[in-house]
């Protein structure tokens, strides 16, 4: 039961780190406009080496970037249930911690995949049919990877909360 928490543990802090990377830099699609190589984030575009703040209140930006913020913010929270899962002591005799840190670490896939959702379809739609030369690049490939890796802690979670209730089965014959 521990080796799959702390497997979540690994799966869900990596997940976090990436969630917040991903979400704060600037290289989510790289393109080429009038010559000149430009990339852009959630936050900023860069063109001919001077980035600016997007100050456009495009919906698809901003359901993506609030999907991104609440998701590492879940993933976070589930962090913290997961560590305290390692205790044993819980005031309430039906709440499992392990159960909660999966459910969170789900809710956090979830939130990426919403996200990432909004953003490829909205990006492909547009992109591509006003740019030619256009393509994702590693801060969107980092958001998918920290989708797996968040999707694997609930899992491992989900497993140490099935052991958990497999060995308490056991014990009550």
């Amino acid at each position: 039961m521990y080796s799959f928490m702390a497997g979540g543990l690994f799966c869900a802090s990596v997940g976090n780190i990436l969630l917040v990377v991903c979400t704060a830099t600037d290289y989510w699609v790289q393109y080429r406009i009038q010559g000149a190589l430009a990339h852009q984030g959630l936050w900023r575009y860069c063109l001919a080496g001077k980035c600016y703040m997007q100050m456009e209140n495009i919906a698809f930006w901003n359901a993506t970037r609030a999907f991104m913020i609440l998701s590492a913010l879940s993933c976070f929270a589930g962090i913290i249930t997961g560590i305290l899962s390692f205790t044993h002591r819980s005031t309430f005799k039906k709440f499992n911690r392990s159960f909660a840190a999966g459910i969170m670490f789900f809710v956090s896939t979830l939130f990426v995949l919403l996200a990432m959702a909004v953003y490829t379809g909205v990006t492909v739609n547009f992109l591509g049919k006003r740019f030619g030369d256009w393509r994702f690049s590693w801060s969107y490939i980092l958001s998918w990877v920290a989708l797996l890796m968040t999707f694997f802690a609930g899992m491992f979670y989900m497993c140490a909360y099935r052991m958990h209730g497999c060995q308490g089965m056991a014990e009550t014959r």
